[in-house]
């Protein structure tokens, strides 16, 4: 975790390196078992593609998910109010502060994302200053700003790679099987399989794996990112209301328009998913209650209980 003045966790710091050690090696034996299938002279092109992937979800993961969202940076005389929140924050906080940019979008929302501190940025929507009050929005932007001091959303992104590669591999693994199923593995030996088939399966193994191991990380590091940002700000109770805010503003958005988001899913403050109960266990995120659940016990130990 960078030193900063967010609240540490070692439960955060020992999963996220838990996850990066096993999907390194998840990683690791998805290309070994590639390199073994197929014959030498593909060697390096493997190995460079799957080093490729890596790097560039991690050296680009700022610029990909601004794009995903059609965000755009804005310098503080498009938003000042924006930037001198996030500006008392990260000094607050004492932290590098990140860009900032806004997504325009009804979906009410908010990410943070990049490789490093210092190349981080922080988004949020249209949709969510609209609706949200300045302490609402200060509770969301700690939240985010946490993420970056535990450089968590960088693990994130770097982690994914084992499951990107993984999902093309299966894509391109069922085209094999369509067009050129009757391949043998190693020289069209009739007793070997198809190749297609092995890289079929391994590849889903790694998906399925990545997949779990990704979404428990990120479950454990909202609950962690809710803490520490109504630690700094003091305010736990202006935090779980624009949570409820969110979760219920992201029930009356149109399903089409959600579908476009729910590739950041991992990454907003609430998922862009319509439905959402209180005691639902989203994908990506805790539950709703749980949420609450934890800032109501931080109000409580800061001497200001609930009403």
């Amino acid at each position: 975790m960078a030193r900063t003045r967010f609240a540490g966790d070692a439960g955060l710091s020992t999963r996220m390196t838990l996850v990066m050690v096993l999907l390194g090696g998840l990683f690791v034996a998805l290309i070994a078992v590639l390199i073994a299938i197929f014959p030498p002279q593909y060697a390096p092109f493997i190995g460079l593609i799957g080093l490729g992937v890596a790097w560039w979800q991690w050296y680009q993961s700022d610029t990909v998910a601004m794009k995903a969202m059609r965000a755009r940076e804005v310098s503080p005389e498009e938003a000042p109010e924006l930037h001198g929140m996030i500006e008392r924050l990260c000094a607050l906080a004492d932290m590098p502060k990140p860009r900032v940019g806004v997504a325009d979008t009804d979906l009410p929302n908010a990410f943070a994302t990049g490789r490093s501190p210092n190349r981080s940025v922080v988004v949020v929507t249209t949709g969510i200053m609209r609706r949200l009050t300045a302490e609402e929005l200060e509770g969301v932007l700690a939240h985010e700003l946490s993420h970056v001091a535990h450089r968590d959303v960088l693990v994130m992104t770097v982690a994914s790679s084992a499951g990107i590669i993984a999902s093309m591999l299966t894509r391109g693994a069922q085209y094999g099987a369509i067009f050129g199923g009757g391949d043998r593995r190693r020289g069209n030996d009739n007793n070997g399989l198809p190749i297609w088939l092995i890289v079929l399966v391994v590849s889903m193994v790694v998906y399925a794996v990545s997949f779990l191991l990704l979404r428990l990380l990120s479950r454990y590091r909202e609950l962690s990112a809710d803490r520490a940002g109504a630690q700094l700000t003091m305010k736990p109770r202006a935090l779980a209301s624009a949570l409820q805010k969110i979760t219920g503003e992201i029930n009356q958005i149109p399903t089409a328009d959600l579908r476009q988001s729910q590739a950041m899913n991992a990454f907003f403050i609430a998922p862009a998913v319509s439905g959402v109960s209180l005691r639902t266990l989203t994908s990506t995120h805790p539950s709703l209650e749980q949420r609450l659940e934890q800032l109501a016990k931080i109000e409580a130990e800061l001497g200001r209980p609930a009403d």
